[in-house]
C-alpha cells in the first residue's frame, strides 16, 4: 500500500498583463531576474516559511516592478498551500490568480529561456493542483502544455539547464503509463522513457551552472520520489538522503519528503522522529498531513494513541484525498481493541466522507461496503509489517498453518503476508515459496494479494539480474484484471517491464 505517495506527483500553469511607465514616459523593458532577494524568497518558500517568503517577493515588486520572478515565485505559494492542503475555498480563491500572473509573464523577453521555462512550470503546478480538486480533464491539458512549452524551450536554449527538471519528471511519468492508457499519452503528444528522463534529472543535480544550482533541492525532490517509486531503488535513496544532511527540522518540505519516504519504506519509527523533532515555529505552512502521517506511524506500532492524531487530521483537513483510507485506519484500530461500536461508526463514515481518486481510497470504501473485518491476527502482521516492525510480525504468524485460516481470502492474505515478512527479513527463498502459493491462490479473485506477490517475485528476480523471469512476472501483474490497487500496482510492473527490457 501506498501512503500518498505521492509522490504522483505536481503539475503547472502562467501568464498575466501588466504594464508600468516611469516618469519620463521611456518604458523600461520587463525582465527575469533571479537575484539575491528573489534566491532568498524561493528558499524561504521552499522550506514552506511562505509568509516570510511572500514578504521578501512584495518587498522586490515594490523596489523593482519589472522583475517578473516574484510573480512566478507568487505561484509557488498558491501551489503548496493548495496541494498539501485541499481547501475549496482557497482552490476558488486562489485560481483566478493563475491567468493573472500567466498574462504579467507574458510581458517578458521571450528571448529569454526565463519565458517559457515560467510558464512550463505554473502550467505543471496547476495541473496537479486540478487534480487535487477533481479536475482531471483540465489537468491533462495543462500537463501538455508543461511538456510542450518545456520542449519548446529546451530546442531553443539546450544549455538552459531548469528546464531539465520538469521535462525529466514528466518523461519518467509518460514512460511508465500502463499499456491500456497510451491512448492518454498519444492524445496529449507526451512521449518519454524512464531512462531518458532520470538522465534529464540527474543532470541538473549535478551541473554546477548557477541557474541549476538555484533549483538543487527542487530538483532533488522530484528525483527522489521518481527513483524510489518507479526505479524501485529505495536504498539508494536514503543514501542520497544521508549523503545530503538535510536540515529535516526547518526545512518542512524536506522534513515531509523523508517523513513520508521512511513511512513507505517501512521505517515508521524515522517518521515519528522527524515529525516529533520539527520546528513547530507558526511562520511554517500549516499542514494537518503532519497528523496523518504520525496517525499511520503510530498505528503500524499497534499504539491506540494512533487514532487521536489521525481524527485531529479530519477534523482539520479540508480536502478529499486520503480520507477514506484514514477512516478506515482508525475503523482497525478501534477493532483491534475490542471496541466494535466506535468501530462501526467509523466504517459508517467511509461511506459518506471523502473520494475515491486514490486505489487506497478505493480500496477503503470496497471493505466498508462489504461488510467484512479483516482477520485480527493477519491484520496486526500487516501493520507491524508495514511499520518495519519484521520480527514482531512473523511471530504472529509463525506456527500457523493455512489451515489456520478457513477463509479463502484470509488464506491467501497468509501466504501473502508471510512471503512479504520474509521479504523484508532478508530470507527471499522462504519468500519466492509464499508469493508462489499466493499468486496461485490469487490469481483470479479481486484482493491484490495475488498481483502484488508476482510484483515482489518480479523484484527479486530482478535483483538477482534474471531479467527474463523479471519480464514474465512483471507482464503477469499487468495481464490480472479487477484487482484492488491495480493503476498503482500497474505502473509499478510497467516500470519494472522497462528497467528490465531486453536489449
Amino acid at each position: 500500500m501506498t501512503r500518498m505517495a505521492h509522490p504522483v506527483f505536481i503539475i503547472t500553469y502562467l501568464f498575466c498583463s501588466f504594464s508600468f511607465i516611469p516618469p519620463g514616459g521611456t518604458q523600461v523593458p520587463y525582465r527575469f531576474d533571479f537575484n539575491a532577494d528573489c534566491r532568498k524568497a524561493y528558499d524561504e518558500i521552499i522550506r514552506l516559511r511562505l509568509n516570510a517568503g511572500k514578504q521578501i517577493l512584495e518587498a522586490e515588486k515594490k523596489a523593482d516592478p519589472n522583475n517578473l520572478i516574484p510573480w512566478f515565485l507568487d505561484n509557488y505559494i498558491d501551489f503548496f498551500t493548495l496541494f498539501f492542503n485541499e481547501d475549496p475555498g482557497e482552490y476558488q480563491r486562489r485560481k483566478p490568480s493563475a491567468d493573472q500572473r500567466l498574462e504579467i509573464l507574458k510581458k517578458g523577453d521571450p528571448a529569454s529561456p526565463f519565458y517559457l521555462f515560467t510558464r512550463s512550470v505554473i502550467y505543471f503546478q496547476w495541473a496537479a493542483i486540478d487534480i487535487k480538486f477533481g479536475d482531471r480533464w483540465d489537468a491533462a491539458w495543462l500537463f501538455r502544455r508543461s511538456f510542450l512549452a518545456g520542449k519548446e524551450n529546451l530546442e531553443k536554449f539546450p544549455g538552459f539547464q531548469p528546464s531539465l527538471m520538469l521535462q525529466g519528471s514528466m518523461q519518467v511519468a509518460a514512460g511508465t503509463i500502463p499499456p491500456g492508457y497510451q491512448w492518454l499519452s498519444s492524445l496529449l503528444g507526451i512521449r518519454g522513457t524512464i531512462d531518458a528522463g532520470m538522465r534529464n534529472l540527474e543532470n541538473v543535480l549535478n551541473s554546477n551552472d548557477p541557474e541549476a544550482v538555484i533549483f538543487h533541492e527542487e530538483s532533488a525532490f522530484y528525483y527522489l520520489y521518481l527513483k524510489f517509486y518507479i526505479l524501485n531503488q529505495r536504498e539508494q535513496v536514503f543514501r542520497y538522503v544521508h549523503h545530503q544532511n538535510w536540515d529535516t527540522r526547518n526545512n518542512h518540505l524536506f522534513a515531509y519528503l523523508v517523513a513520508n519516504l521512511s513511512l513507505n519504506n517501512q521505517e515508521a519509527t524515522v517518521t515519528e522522529e522527524i515529525i516529533n523533532h520539527l520546528n513547530r515555529d507558526p511562520g511554517y505552512l500549516d499542514m494537518p498531513l503532519w497528523d496523518m502521517q504520525m496517525g499511520y506511524a503510530m498505528a503500524d506500532r499497534l499504539d491506540p494513541q494512533s487514532t487521536v492524531y489521525l481524527e485531529r487530521f479530519l477534523s482539520r483537513f479540508r480536502g478529499k484525498f486520503y480520507v477514506k483510507e484514514v477512516l478506515q485506519k482508525i475503523s482497525w484500530m478501534y477493532y483491534l481493541q475490542h471496541e466494535p461500536e466506535k468501530a462501526q461508526a467509523a466504517r459508517a463514515r467511509i461511506l459518506v466522507r471523502g473520494n475515491t481518486e486514490t486505489d487506497a481510497d478505493k480500496q477503503a470504501l470496497k471493505e466498508a461496503e462489504s461488510g467484512r473485518w479483516p482477520n485480527p491476527i493477519l491484520l496486526k502482521a500487516r501493520l507491524l509489517d508495514d511499520g518495519g516492525y519484521y520480527a514482531e510480525a512473523l511471530r504472529l504468524l509463525e506456527g500457523k498453518q493455512i489451515s489456520y485460516f478457513p477463509d479463502p481470502a484470509d488464506q491467501l492474505e497468509y501466504n501473502y503476508r508471510t512471503g512479504r515478512i520474509y521479504d523484508d527479513l532478508g530470507r527471499p527463498v522462504e519468500a519466492m515459496a509464499a508469493y508462489r502459493e499466493a499468486l496461485r491462490l490469487g490469481e483470479n479473485r479481486h484482493e491484490y494479494y495475488g498481483a502484488r506477490a508476482a510484483l515482489q517475485m518480479g523484484y527479486i528476480y530482478e535483483i538477482r539480474g534474471d531479467k527474463k523471469n523479471a519480464r514474465i512476472l512483471f507482464k503477469k501483474v499487468l495481464d490480472m484484471r479487477s484487482h484492488d490497487y491495480k493503476n498503482a500496482l500497474d505502473q509499478k510492473a510497467k516500470a519494472g517491464l522497462e528497467r528490465c527490457a531486453e536489449g
